[in-house]
């Protein structure tokens, strides 16, 4: 056994394998893509226009916002115009309501020569025939201001007879007038001894 131990067995040396000293590179191996696969591919083109619409949404959404502002400015000046119109129109129809009521009415017709008549007259107008007793200047009974409760709001407001002409008469008249005196209101008539208004 010692002479087993003893033997020495040199075992075959395998020569080492030789290092490769650069390996080749391989080959880029690609998938190459069909007919619908290149179409469905996006272009640069496509993506130049999803860039160009964003931009024009954009823009029409900033030119639609200034139109809207300037809309609401010219609104609100016509709202303002509407107001200051409405407003100028319940002046006037204050002023007609108080040029048309019963006080001034009767003070113009007394200062343009009326006179008021308790007995009314009626004119037929097929014939012209007068019915009624109407009266004439002598049949005056009270002025038709006198018996109204006067209008605090004609102070001031000039009757038919007291307007200043207009302008332009003025211009085309070459002489001055006078001013006109003025008139003596009528005396009533005494009605057995005391002047009274008419009442019915």
């Amino acid at each position: 056994m010692s002479d087993n131990l003893a033997r020495n067995y040199a075992r075959p040396s395998h020569p080492a394998a030789p290092q490769r000293a650069t390996e080749a590179p391989r080959p880029h191996i690609e998938i190459v893509p069909s007919r619908e696969q290149r179409k469905a591919r996006p272009k640069l083109a496509y993506g130049i226009t999803a860039v160009l619409g964003i931009i024009a949404i954009i823009a029409a959404q900033l030119v639609l916002s200034v139109v809207t502002s300037q809309g609401a400015y010219e609104i609100a000046a016509l709202q303002t115009q509407q107001k200051e119109a409405t407003r100028d129109a319940q002046a006037i129809t204050e002023d007609l309501d108080r040029l048309k009521s019963p006080q001034f009415l009767a003070a113009n017709a007394q200062a343009l020569g009326m006179v008021t008549n308790a007995n009314p007259a009626y004119l037929r107008l097929s014939d012209g025939a007068v019915l009624g007793q109407p009266f004439g200047e002598q049949g005056v009974g009270a002025s038709g201001a006198s018996s109204l409760v006067p209008n605090a709001l004609l102070a001031g407001v000039p009757l038919v007879t007291e307007q200043a002409p207009p302008a332009e008469s003025e211009a085309k008249s070459a002489t001055p007038t006078p001013p006109a005196a003025p008139q003596a209101p009528a005396e009533l008539p005494l009605q057995n001894g005391i002047p009274a208004p008419a009442t019915h």
